[in-house]
């Protein structure tokens, strides 16, 4: 199948770890694009000239028209859930380790049940290499567009944009951490631009809920993390949501003196919940909330504790929570209407929203809509 094939794309997930050599050589026999699950991202991003980024919910780049392109897709160690972002006119081929995931998420023509690395190592030699470059070459362009004309599009020309945007947070705070840092990423919006603005280095660890999608287990995971490895930098990227549900964790933080720096993502809402009733044709309602000064709050716990509203201020501000030799807040106030746009909008999405931006307009939330417009109009996809 795999000599028969003229273009082929790789798709990667976790049980790439340990498999980066061995996939890179395949994806160069190939001539294959490489996209990857969130969990497979720092195991097979980094060091990678076929990346083409990142597909589902969360993704960005050329990875959806890779996987969508393709004569064959070859699916290596990920139970990527999202079979919506799966092709159904394909041939599909998936290795595994563990035999339940074969086949789980979309049908297969050929299912291998083994380890990714030892798989490669004995097929590889029989590759007949591939000297076409077209399709490759073509993908490459899409990811580098898509990453210039809209992830990177709310990282430029920031430094009047109040309230600060959280992916221009998210991309300072991949500038600034240690190469060997390690995030916990909270599950909802910090899972978003944790999957598209920290750079894996094959050093980073990050760390998340990406089984069962629980809230609140970034600080909680940072605080394992920590005990394992006082000298090691750990990251907490929280949501307010998440941190406000375990904020007693904090104090177990203050008790035992951990040096976790916890980035508080603060935009006085839900919004993956919001963004999940949009979609779903409802207008959001529950999702927004009060949130207290949670500087002030980690004052008065005894440990440092910082605001900030102004972009920029956010580098020193980061740089300065991040060098501190113990436990450490930034507390960040960042825009509410910052959406996570996937990287292909189904029509049942469009029709969704649609329907919630009339019912919000009709309940005269008129200036919401704008604002939302706003916020987030430089990060629609475009052809």
């Amino acid at each position: 199948m795999v000599n028969e094939a003229g273009r082929v794309t790789l798709f990667c997930g976790r049980g790439c770890a340990g498999a980066h050599e061995e996939v890179m050589a395949f994806a160069e026999l190939l001539k294959a694009p490489v996209g990857h699950a969130l969990r497979g991202k720092e195991w097979i991003q980094y060091d990678n000239p076929y990346d083409v980024g990142m597909s589902g919910l969360l993704g960005y780049g050329a990875a959806y028209e890779a996987t969508h392109e393709c004569d064959l897709l070859i699916l290596l160690g990920t139970d990527f859930p999202y079979g919506a972002f799966l092709p159904a006119d394909v041939r599909t081929v998936q290795v595994d380790v563990r035999a339940e995931h074969l086949g789980r998420r979309s049908k297969l023509d050929l299912a291998v049940w083994g380890d990714v690395r030892e798989t490669l190592s004995c097929l590889t030699p029989k590759v007949h290499p591939k000297t076409d470059r077209r399709f490759l070459d073509r993908m490459l362009k899409k990811h580098a567009d898509a990453l210039e004309g809209v992830v990177k599009a709310y990282t430029r020309r920031v430094d009047k944009h109040i309230p600060i945007h959280p992916e221009f947070v998210a991309s300072v705070l991949d500038e600034e951490a240690a190469d060997d840092a390690i995030f916990t990423v909270d599950t909802g919006m910090c899972n978003v631009w944790a999957a598209r603005y920290l750079s894996p280095n094959g050093r980073r660890r990050m760390i998340g809920s990406f089984t069962h999608g629980s809230m609140a287990n970034a600080l909680p995971q940072a605080i394992g993390a920590q005990f394992m490895d006082r000298r090691r930098q750990v990251i907490s990227m929280s949501g307010d949501g998440g941190f406000t549900m375990l904020m007693g964790d904090f104090l177990t933080l203050v008790q035992y003196d951990l040096p976790v720096k916890v980035i508080l993502f603060n935009n006085s809402a839900l919004s993956m919940v919001e963004l999940e009733m949009l979609v779903s044709g409802l207008p959001a309602h529950g999702t927004g909330y009060h949130n207290p000064d949670f500087a002030q709050i980690a004052r008065a716990a005894g440990v440092y504790g910082e605001r900030v509203e102004k972009p920029k201020r956010l580098r020193s501000a980061l740089r300065a929570a991040l060098h501190h030799k113990g436990p450490a807040l930034l507390d960040i106030v960042t825009d509410p209407n910052a959406l996570s746009i996937p990287p292909k909008i189904k029509a049942e999405m469009v029709t969704g929203f649609a329907l919630s931006a009339s019912k919000m307009v009709l309940e005269g939330g008129v200036g919401r809509m704008l604002q939302m417009a706003r916020s987030n109009l430089r990060n629609v996809p475009r052809p």
